[in-house]
């Protein structure tokens, strides 16, 4: 799923290739991409790319006044394309859900794989219009979001630290694999009760969150939106890494399942060496 890191090179990427371009037509291909109807896409048609901005995990081409929000979900991705296809795209079960196609010839699509249908487009005048959008909390690379920032944002949280960290209510644009590998960072339990927390810990774990981002950033910066995908994997350090070394301490990387996702983490560095075999049967790390 991508990421703030892999959502910011990508606006990074599209601000340098769509700005100041001219859309000549917007094509849904995927019934379930378009989740707004008014304006219709066909407004597009003709305006100009003024700005391509972030709000979490979604990304905001900016054409005269329209915004088009795109939240790329679990298994979405775009795919520029210096010369897009002469003919119209054809619906059907590939994995192209949108294009977007330029008077110059050039364009991106939308696509995703797999079944499960999560890819969301929306054109609307105002990127507050969008549930998503409106709903979510403060960006944790905001140059106003410090350590007591993020310190006011966890009173109260009775939650573990791995279902706060991905709560894009309470902070954007951190998803599953990059929670566990601030949480590495940090050398946290992802079980480890918010309320818990000392006032040491919680500036451990924001360094941690400002660091492990910013690196990943600072990686995706200049790379082309087809290079991203293979960028984050070969960065991560044990989300995805299940039975291989630690980079820290070199002890074995472990997961805990869930019905339709997995975390993986260190248990010399996170858990005081204790595994956790099963989430259904283990108890709570403190």
């Amino acid at each position: 799923m991508p990421e703030l890191p892999e959502v910011e090179a990508l606006r990074e990427f599209l601000d340098e290739n769509l700005v100041g371009k001219e859309i000549a037509r917007a094509l849904p291909v995927a019934v379930s991409v378009l989740k707004t109807y008014d304006p219709p896409l066909s407004a597009l048609e003709g305006t100009t790319v003024t700005a391509v901005g972030r709000h979490g995990k979604f990304l905001d081409i900016t054409a005269d006044g329209l915004h088009l929000l795109i939240h790329l979900a679990r298994a979405g991705w775009l795919q520029w394309r210096d010369v897009l296809p002469s003919g119209p795209p054809r619906p059907g079960k590939g994995p192209l859900a949108l294009r977007v196609a330029l008077t110059g010839g050039d364009g991106f699509d939308l696509t995703e794989a797999g079944t499960t249908k999560r890819l969301a487009v929306h054109l609307v005048h105002d990127p507050a219009d969008v549930p998503g959008v409106a709903r979510l909390g403060p960006d944790p690379l905001a140059a106003g979001f410090d350590r007591d920032a993020f310190a006011a944002l966890l009173t109260g949280e009775r939650r573990q630290l791995k279902g706060a960290l991905r709560d894009q209510s309470l902070i954007a644009g951190i998803g599953n694999a990059y929670s566990d590998e601030i949480l590495h960072a940090a050398r946290m339990s992802p079980f480890k009760p918010v309320q818990n927390l000392t006032d040491e810990e919680t500036t451990t774990l924001y360094e941690a969150m400002r660091t492990t981002l910013s690196e990943a950033v600072e990686r995706s910066h200049g790379l082309a939106a087809g290079r991203l995908k293979a960028e984050k994997k070969s960065g991560l350090r044990v989300h995805g890494r299940t039975g291989e070394p630690c980079p820290v301490c070199g002890d074995t990387i472990r997961e805990v399942s869930y019905r339709d996702s997995s975390l993986q983490y260190c248990p010399t560095c996170q858990t005081s060496g204790k595994p956790l075999a099963d989430r259904r049967l283990s108890r709570l790390l403190k």
